[in-house]
């Protein structure tokens, strides 16, 4: 626990207090303040400012002999002051000045002055004499208290109440003897009074002098608080005439001696009166004065007591509040939270950094090799430090890190440092760091005007391409360079291992050297990662880069990569290095033992102590036998407690680290207990990332075991008890030089300094694997706040009681008072709050070590707020690989809903990286399609409702468009691959796993989700063999090998391969390269035999797999199909000219042939046995069926079908049993075909230009995928339709599309694996759709139903609650408008001029009329009538139910509106504004203006103020017309610059706000409520606009770049409030939209080219309404149970003639 010097209160993550008080005079308010405040105190810090609270009240516990010496509580005062992040001193002043404690320690020659003077003044010695001893071991040489005088006490020792009396009464008049000897001194001038005072000072005067005195200011401003109580009449005069009573027996002798001692009265009234306001004026110390003045008859009671101890609580709350958050309000915790975990790391490693080079103490000579290796330019090798554990590499390593400049002064290097302290690091997570690392601090020192700047491009064609740019605002940053827009989360290791390549090779020059440190690596449990590391640095080195790394002896395996990644190196700088290493060797044997000597007395004297000569010689022989630096600081433990007079011998002294880590422990369990020593020291070593100190009081404290020991030592069994901080901070001090603090995850943890202590620690306390799980639980419910909020955790305890003192075992339940652990602290200030750090990093952790996979699951990883947690602390790459677990782990609890969480964040890591409060809209998107899929993610997306409605704003999705693409679950590729490598074959079986043949001989195989892709690797006469093809058939994998080989893998069973032999085939090897090997066409495995045929070979190998015999059938022709009988009787084979023949297999004979009759080849082979029938397919396509009811007889042709034009070879076929139906691809054309009756079903054309590679049926027939020729595309057609419905995105050109029992898998040319859900595409495909772009939107006003019209002759009816369109209502010409009434009775559509009138109930179409000439159609607010307007002709008023005219319109009135209350049709006439009377047609109202005769531009009717028209004039003038009385008022006019569009003019009903215009970037919107313009800005141009009718919001659709991974921008739907122009919420659209319509019941309705809508429910609490969408959205999850073929929508058919001809 070293403290840093460069370590500054600013930095820490934690405020400590020191509590001062006299302990006997603060009982009450020290227990009011520990019960009251700092509990509240730190829950507030915690949320607020992400800090931590301790305070350590030294006389917490009521034993006085557990109280801290003067010593001890000095130490923790300056811990408190050098670590505290704000005040570090809280101290209480009472009325009574408190008792003096004995010293310590009193130097020679001072004892031997109190001894003469006490004995001449004829006293007795005898009792200082026997509780003092002299001690040479001390500096200076001193007389010490012996241990039972001393605050050490023993937790294993009990002291009956008798004994403890009479030692205090002893304690008392010795006390007394030495004062009064001093007294005497004093008064002879012997002793100076200041010496004096420590004699008298009481512990509460010399903790706060010692505090306040002669530190400098700033430590002092701001950071210490006393509170002073002053009471008048404390003392009754009941108390009083006790007191003079008890003094009267005092002789006039003792009186006068002691008239030189000051009085407690007086100590304190110094301290009050002159000490303290010294210090307000000086250093400007907050000091708090109250006073009490008392009733003279009762003086200072317990109720006047317990009301200063509430005043003083709510006065130290705000006092401290103000002081720690002044303290820290130049903190930006919140801001730097948010940044990239990788930048948090770099900065974690400088510090890691700093506090190692601290600890080397010892002079090397070895740090002269590694300078010299740093200095040779021309050395092109890495240095590997080696050596025994303990010996130092890291110390040294850390210290030459920061002496490397100071070696290059010519040159300015570039120091790269890295040291691993976890365990479970992955490869993916070290190259990124290195990464981030290297490219950060080459960006921050050339983002000067010194050099240039570097970034790597992440173009995927050019992994490794380095540009130089001098633009210092393009993409120059370390991120950029990793790309955190695709972090670890979406970069593979391959991509990493070529970009860490890349920087070393390219950024380094010889005036900025890079050199690279990597330590620890070694150390890493998984033995195949660092070899990965190794494997990624460029070999040999390139100019300007060293490479340094640290390796145990004993860690071969990390020798042995250097040595194969760098075969060549130059020179040896060594006698022991050799040139073929492959590496410099620096080898770090033992320190000298002199310098280890020194070491150890320079760590006594720091802390007053040192040995004898005696025992220094026993120290120097210990120190022989182990020279290492560890050993000596261990040593200074054991000889700090050694006497002068201590017995010791050479068992003294243990021997080695181990040992000595042992003995450490031993005593610390003598002195602190055993479960408490043995539960912190488990803690620390169990952590993940180490503990803060808080951390580990509140583990101890949760703790049973602990609890129960501290119970039983007298802390008592309260409701809240708790281990007392100053325990824990004892401990902590004896642990100092053994625990490093270093900043992780925004907190300063404790770290073992060696993870020696954590071997020694797993042996003694850890030794079973129950216990580790204890303590991993134990950690896994703190994190996990299940004690918070004041649940009480039960313990049992055993108590003595009776006079027997027999134990009694009880329960107890106490709240352990432990802090609230959120994911996110919710800060009182305007923000997100803070994430808790802590618990994202440990609570997984030591969930998965203790085994609760179940809650870790579904408490966190498949949680909301988990999620948004990991993602806004930067791990969104430590979810993903959480999501995904670990590769060949047994846990599939609930796998592939975690595989598609997963993958949906990769695919948005670049917007959520930045941008990680968009994680609920884009997760809500992602997931709504698939929910009928997974519906256990129901929970997911009812969180981020919920989450929605609680933040009180946000914009949900209510209804969600039909997806284009679907997400794979899985992308995989094997890291070990080279880029020149394709894949030559490739196959899968039936229960997924997939096997890969490359064109350099590789296979490699996937098994399935759970584990990578490995390589397959087989060995013939200690020869690795090199595959040729690959085979499958339902469980079965044939490999075939270049030396014509043949193995069969038996997938469901163990990795055994059985070698098939066949004589005509397998016996012969190619004689020369050229010679290609013999290529297996495919094999059938029947009953218990395999069916293997090769290409242009007439026969059929038999092999039977019982027997392993092998028979062979000769056909007429080249085998090119094969089938076999379910019962594995008959063999047919399809042969090269169209023949087929059937054999017996039993038999071995030929039962008879046949051929088609083009005699084109038999691709396949369909055998019907109920039916009695076999269908042929030939290589063209052609289908011939033959009746084979007997196999004796010859079969019989039933039919023959062709499919007629072009005659391509057949590329695939695809037969489903189930649907009854066969798929033949080729390349110009998919054919489908019933094979129930073998008609053909349909034909589809591939894109134009395009040719099909692979066609593959859906589970369900309903789809089908095919891949094109150089398109990275699996597209998917709807088979009903003909229409492409999705787009599956591959990495490069498919190879082969596979199908399983679940998933579809997409293997493409470079061996890359892309899995998706088989019935997430289905759902995908069969998503709603109406065909072509959706061009209107009008929707009941309930938001329930609304209808759509795509331009066709169709309008569709969507019921908002399924998603579904229900019925669609059909007409003789393409739509052109449609109306719904506000009743919701009628839908009036015009289609061809005709105008059609339906009742939306029945679907009735009850009117059609013609001769309308109508180009626009409206319909009455009172839904009584229906307004036909033409341009050409009469526009008719009508009645809506018969159709018949009311009054005909002899003007054209464009942009027409009915008024609201249904009497006026109003609209322009050449700009002018006219009102038509709806009862007789006539002209009988116009807007006219004295004062302009300008055009009128917009206009709209208000309907919540029915009378008035708002009217907008060319001059940008603002009127409103009252219609009725044709009264005009004008309001403003606005500026030239402000352009109303009448296109895009809209109002609110209520006329307060009004939609001007969109252009380009702006939306423009008129506040006539306030008379004010609002500009709304966008992040691109705006390209559709809609303002809600009730005033509350505006929609906009803006083009946006939203990541760098898209190449140009995409639509974005933004809502923004009216009343304050804060944005409400955005959501990205996956495509391009035609239509924007606002709703009342706060939903957005978005109509989409490819004819699906999506609705979006607004939801803002400070527009006071409901959200009838969102809840209605709510029952879309799990709606639909079946297919959606099976509930096609109802069709209404038109009137076949019109019902009703206007003249």
């Amino acid at each position: 626990m070293d403290q840093s010097p460069s370590d500054s209160t600013c930095s820490s993550s934690c405020v400590k207090l020191y509590l001062c008080s006299n302990p006997e005079d603060s009982i009450t308010e020290r227990r009011a303040l520990r019960e009251h405040v700092f509990p509240r105190l730190r829950e507030h810090c915690r949320h607020t400012l992400g800090l931590d609270v301790r305070v350590i009240d030294p006389f917490e516990s009521s034993d006085p002999s557990r109280w801290p010496d003067e010593y001890t509580r000095q130490q923790l005062i300056e811990e408190c002051r050098e670590s505290s992040a704000g005040p570090f001193l809280l101290a209480l002043v009472g009325h009574q000045y408190g008792t003096a404690s004995l010293p310590t320690c009193v130097e020679v020659s001072e004892y031997q002055l109190l001894l003469q003077e006490s004995q001449q003044a004829g006293g007795s010695t005898q009792e200082l004499e026997r509780v003092y001893q002299r001690d040479e071991n001390a500096i200076p040489p001193s007389y010490c208290l012996r241990p039972p005088h001393r605050h050490t006490p023993s937790p294993q020792v009990e002291v009956s109440e008798e004994e403890q009396s009479k030692m205090k009464a002893k304690e008392e008049e010795l006390r007394r003897v030495v004062q009064t000897t001093v007294s005497l001194c004093v008064h002879k001038g012997l002793m100076t009074s200041e010496s004096a005072h420590s004699y008298y000072r009481s512990a509460l005067d010399a903790d706060l002098r010692f505090a306040l005195e002669t530190r400098p200011d700033n430590n002092i401003v701001g950071r210490c608080l006393v509170y002073v109580h002053k009471v008048v009449n404390a003392k009754g005069e009941r108390q009083k005439g006790q007191m003079d009573s008890e003094l009267q027996p005092q002789s006039e002798a003792a009186t006068s001696d002691l008239r030189t001692a000051p009085t407690d009265e007086q100590l304190l009234s110094e301290l009050c009166d002159v000490f303290l306001p010294g210090l307000i004026t000086s250093r400007r110390l907050l000091v708090y004065i109250t006073t009490t003045e008392c009733d003279h008859r009762h003086g200072y009671t317990t109720a006047w007591r317990r009301g200063y101890a509430e005043s003083l609580c709510q006065q130290a709350y705000a006092n401290l509040m103000r002081l720690i958050n002044r303290f820290n309000a130049a903190e930006t915790r919140e801001d730097s939270q948010l940044g990239d975990a990788l930048a948090r790391e770099r900065a974690e490693q400088e510090e890691l950094c700093d506090t190692l080079s601290r600890l080397y103490d010892i002079i090397r000579p070895e740090e002269e090799e590694i300078r010299a290796y740093v200095k040779q330019s021309d050395q092109q090798c890495p240095l590997v430090v080696t050596g025994r554990p303990c010996t130092g590499k890291s110390v040294l390593l850390a210290h030459c890190a920061q002496q490397i400049k100071s070696w290059l002064p010519d040159s300015d290097p570039v120091v790269t440092y890295f040291c691993n302290l976890q365990q479970a690091l992955s490869p993916k997570h070290l190259l990124a760091s290195l990464c981030y690392q290297v490219a950060s601090r080459y960006h921050s020192d050339s983002s000067t005007e010194q050099g240039p700047s570097f970034y790597l491009t992440t173009d995927p064609n050019d992994l490794t391409s380095i540009a130089k740019s001098r633009d210092y605002k393009s993409n120059c940053g370390p991120t950029s360079i990793l790309n955190s827009h695709r972090g670890p989360a979406t970069i593979s290791l391959t991509e990493l291992k070529e970009r860490l390549s890349s920087l070393l090779s390219l950024l380094p020059s010889p005036n900025q050297p890079l050199v690279l440190i990597l330590d620890g690596l070694d150390q890493i449990e998984n033995n195949f990662v660092c070899p990965q590391i190794i494997e990624s640095l460029p070999s040999p080195l390139p100019p300007g880069v060293k490479l340094i790394l640290t390796a145990s002896s004993k860690r071969t395996h990390v020798l042995q990569a250097v040595k194969l990644h760098y075969p060549q190196c130059s020179l040896p700088m060594s006698e022991g290095s050799a040139k073929e290493s492959g590496y410099i060797c620096v080898q770090l044997g033992p320190a000298d033992r002199r310098e280890c000597v020194r070491l150890l007395a320079s760590l006594l004297s720091s802390s007053g102590r040192r040995v004898t000569s005696g025992q220094q010689a026993l120290v120097n022989q210990a120190l022989t036998s182990c020279s290492l630096p560890l050993y000596a600081r261990l040593l200074r433990v054991h000889t700090s407690l050694w006497y002068s007079d201590s017995d010791v011998t050479e068992s003294s002294l243990p021997d080695g680290i181990h040992a000595s880590i042992s003995a450490l422990l031993d005593h610390l369990e003598q002195k602190h207990g055993y479960s408490v020593v043995a539960r912190a020291v488990s803690y620390l070593t169990l952590s993940r990332t180490g503990l803060t100190e808080a951390e580990l009081a509140d583990l101890l404290s949760s703790d049973n075991e602990v609890l129960s020991e501290y119970v039983q030592q007298g802390a008592g069994a309260s409701y809240s008890v708790r281990v007392s901080q100053i325990d824990v901070e004892r401990l902590l001090l004896d642990l100092r030089g053994f625990l490093i603090r270093m900043t992780f995850a925004g907190s300063h943890v404790l770290f073992w300094v060696s993870r020696h202590f954590k071997l020694v620690v797993a042996k003694r306390y850890l030794g079973t694997h129950e216990v580790r799980r204890e303590i991993h639980s134990e950690m896994a419910a703190y994190f996990s706040g299940w004690w918070t909020n004041g649940h009480a955790k039960q313990f049992l305890v055993n108590l003595k009681s009776g006079a027997n003192k027999d134990t009694a075992q009880i329960k107890i339940y106490t709240d352990r008072q432990p802090p609230s652990q959120p994911l996110v602290f919710t800060s009182l200030s305007k923000g997100a709050g803070q994430v808790n750090l802590r618990k994202v990093v440990e609570l997984p952790y030591h969930m998965q070590q203790s085994g609760r996979w179940e809650e870790l699951v579904h408490e966190l990883l498949m949680s909301l707020g988990f999620h948004q947690a990991m993602v806004r602390a930067g791990l969104l790459g430590d979810l993903v690989t959480m999501l995904e677990g670990d590769k060949g782990s047994s846990q599939s609890l609930l796998l592939r809903e975690r595989l598609l969480l997963a993958s949906t964040l990769k695919s948005c890591a670049c917007l959520l990286q930045p941008a990680p409060l968009e994680l609920p809209m884009v997760m809500e998107m992602s997931l709504l399609p698939y929910l009928e899929v997974f519906p256990l993610l129901e929970g997911y997306v009812r969180e981020i409702r919920q989450e929605r409605r609680k933040r009180g704003n946000g914009l949900g999705v209510a209804l969600c468009p039909a997806p284009s693409s679907v997400p794979p679950i899985l992308c995989l590729k094997s890291d070990v691959k080279a880029k020149d490598v394709s894949v030559a074959e490739a196959a899968g079986t039936e229960c997924g796993i997939v096997a890969e043949i490359m064109d350099d001989g590789s296979a490699w195989v996937w098994k399935g989700s759970r584990c990578d892709v490995v390589k397959l690797s087989l060995s013939c006469e200690q020869k690795e063999l090199e595959f040729a093809g690959v085979k499958s058939s339902g469980q079965f994998v044939l490999l075939s090998t270049q030396c014509n080989k043949l193995f069969l893998w038996d997938v469901t069973g163990p990795e055994m391969f059985l070698e098939v032999k066949d004589p005509l085939k397998t016996e012969f090897e190619p004689k020369s390269d050229q010679q290609t090997p013999n290529k297996i066409e495919g094999f059938v495995r029947c009953q218990k035999k395999l069916f293997m045929w090769w290409k242009d070979e007439s026969f059929v190998s038999v092999f039977n797999l019982s027997s392993e015999t092998l028979t062979h059938f000769q056909c007429q022709s080249s085998v090119t199909s094969l089938v076999c009988s379910s019962n594995g009787f008959y063999m047919y084979c399809g042969q090269e000219e169209g023949t087929v023949s059937i054999f017996d297999t039993d038999s071995s004979s030929l039962l008879g042939s046949f051929t088609n009759s083009n005699r084109s080849a038999v691709t396949l082979i369909i055998i019907c046995e109920d039916k009695r029938e076999m269908a042929c397919v030939d290589r063209t396509g052609n289908v011939t069926l033959w009746y084979v009811a007997d196999k004796t007889q010859p079969a019989r042709l039933a039919k023959e079908r062709f499919t007629g034009g072009k005659s391509n070879n057949i590329l695939n076929t695809d037969y489903s049993e189930e649907i009854d139906t066969l798929l033949v691809c080729q390349c110009h054309q998919v054919t489908l075909w019933d094979t129930c009756n073998w008609e053909l079903w349909d034909q589809f054309l591939g894109p134009q230009g395009r040719a099909f590679t692979q066609a593959v049926l859906s589970q369900d027939g309903h789809l089908f995928l095919a891949s094109l020729d150089a398109c990275a595309l699996v597209l998917v057609w709807r088979v009903c339709s003909g229409e492409c419905v999705l787009s599956l995105e591959t990495n490069e050109q498919p190879h082969t599309i596979l199908k399983t029992a679940t998933d579809v898998i997409c293997v493409t040319r470079d061996g890359c694996l892309t899995v998706w859900d088989s019935e997430m595409i289905a759902a995908a495909g069969t998503a709603p759709k109406i065909g072509c772009g959706v061009k209107d939107v009008v929707f009941e006003p309930t938001g329930e139903w609304f209808y759509t019209t795509d331009g066709s002759e169709m309008v569709w009816r969507w019921r908002l609650k399924t998603g579904f369109p229900d019925a669609k209502f059909l007409h003789d010409g393409a739509v052109e408008q449609l109306c719904l009434s506000q009743d919701n009775i009628h839908l009036v559509t015009l289609s061809a001029g005709e105008i059609y009138v339906w009742q939306t109930e029945t679907g009735q179409n009850i009117l059609r009329i013609s001769g309308s000439r109508a180009t626009e159609i409206l319909i009455t607010p009172n839904s009584n009538f229906g307004v036909s307007i033409s341009k050409r002709g009469l526009s008719q008023v009508w009645k809506l139910a018969y159709g018949s005219i009311v009054c005909s319109i002899h003007l054209y009135l464009s942009d027409a509106k009915v008024s609201p209350e249904s009497t006026f049709l109003i609209g322009c006439h050449r700009g002018d504004l006219l009102a038509a009377s709806l009862w007789s047609g006539s002209i009988s109202k116009r807007f006219s203006c004295a004062e302009s005769s300008e055009h009128v531009v917009a206009f709209d009717t208000l309907s919540e103020h029915p009378d008035f028209v708002v009217v907008m004039v060319a001059s940008g003038a603002v009127y409103t017309w009252k219609v009725a009385e044709e009264t005009v008022c004008r309001h403003f006019e606005l500026p030239y610059t402000f352009q109303c569009q009448p296109q895009d003019f809209q109002m609110s009903s209520d006329g307060s706000y009004a939609l001007l215009s969109t252009a380009n970037d702006t939306m423009s919107l008129l506040d006539l409520s306030q008379i004010r313009l609002c500009l709304f800005r966008a992040e691109g141009p705006v390209i559709k606009a809609c303002l809600d009718r009730a005033g509350c919001f505006a929609a906009y659709i803006s083009l946006e770049k939203t990541c760098d991974c898209n190449l140009y921008p995409r639509p974005v739907l933004t809502v923004v409030r009216l009343t304050d122009g804060e944005r409400v919420g955005s959501v990205r659209l996956s495509k391009n939209p035609l239509t924007l319509v606002a709703c009342r019941q706060q939903s957005v309705f978005v109509g989409f080219e490819d004819g699906s809508v999506g609705v979006y429910s607004v939801s803002d609490v400070t527009t006071d309404r409901e959200e009838e969408s969102v809840r209605q959205g709510e029952n879309l999850i799990g709606e639909l149970k079946q297919c959606p073929f099976d509930k096609a929508p109802f069709s209404w058919l038109p009137l076949p003639t019109p019902s009703m001809i206007w003249p």
